[in-house]
């Protein structure tokens, strides 16, 4: 029984924060026993995970949910670590087309070279599960000005689901995709009465967690209007009044999901916090 560890290396997102690196913008590490899969691995990828000590050599998948830079420009490099430098043909990379084929709007930010290097390909779609060495995931749709964007829920025998929204609007039935899940990561881009076409404010996750339920939230991918509000003030509003416990992710935190779930601060002197669900 191994429980699932949530790192999350970078919690910035849009071009001013990833100009700027005011929150890092190098994605979320899941780790699983001896199962290790990044989540849209930005510009700071790379560097991050060998700082936290989570070595991209390590890995046995990537997941990269849409084609724009603050979710994918480190792809490749993690590619290469994944493969041992390109000596063992292994890992999943999972994306939908616009990354791996490019489209109308986008050229394809993953090489075909490095495509080649990996084991296996999925393409993800709404509705595609695939399989990590026993984490279970399946894109859920989002939309976004990327139109082949996806989030995801994952599940693992001991932890339970959880879900990542990715970039998206809000739209009416996104609540019953992430339904109940345990714990539900929400891309949070800007705050309340900012409003941001294709992207989630405070007033849509509040919406997003009145139609999901779910166990708990972690708002994450805040924009440079999000930092300014304070991210951990729009989660306390939407802890009181939605009733869902809601964290501001921080870069470097961590979340281990065991028969509780427990909030690690980035800090040894952050008091962990445990949420029942």
């Amino acid at each position: 029984m191994y429980p699932l560890s949530i790192h999350f290396l970078g919690t910035g997102g849009g071009r001013f924060t990833m100009i700027t690196q005011r929150r890092r913008t190098a994605g979320i590490r899941l780790v699983h026993g001896d199962t290790h899969v990044h989540v849209d691995p930005g510009p700071g990828a790379v560097v991050f995970s060998n700082w936290a000590r989570l070595s991209p050599q390590k890995l046995d998948g990537l997941v990269v949910t849409h084609c724009h830079p603050d979710h994918y420009t480190d792809a490749e490099v993690l590619v290469e670590a994944m493969t041992h430098g390109t000596k063992d043909k292994r890992g999943v990379l999972a994306a939908p087309d616009s990354v791996l084929h490019g489209n109308d709007d986008y050229a394809p930010s993953i090489s075909t070279y490095h495509q080649g290097l990996v084991g296996s390909i999925e393409r993800l779609t709404p509705g595609h599960c695939f399989n990590v060495d026993g984490i279970r995931f399946e894109a859920v749709k989002a939309i976004h000005t990327d139109s082949e964007t996806v989030g995801f829920i994952a599940e693992t025998p001991d932890a339970g689901v959880i879900g990542y929204t990715s970039d998206t609007a809000y739209f009416p039935e996104i609540g019953e995709l992430y339904r109940e899940v345990r714990l539900l990561m929400v891309c949070t881009m800007w705050p309340r009465d900012n409003p941001l076409k294709y992207h989630l404010c405070t007033d849509d996750a509040k919406m997003l967690l009145e139609g999901a339920s779910p166990g708990c939230a972690v708002l994450t991918h805040f924009g440079m209007k999000m930092l300014n509000a304070d991210p951990e003030k729009e989660a306390a509003y939407l802890e009181e009044v939605t009733g869902v416990p809601t964290v501001a992710a921080r870069d470097g935190m961590e979340i281990v999901m065991g028969e509780t779930i427990e909030v690690k601060g980035p800090r040894k002197s952050d008091k962990p916090r445990f949420i029942e669900a």
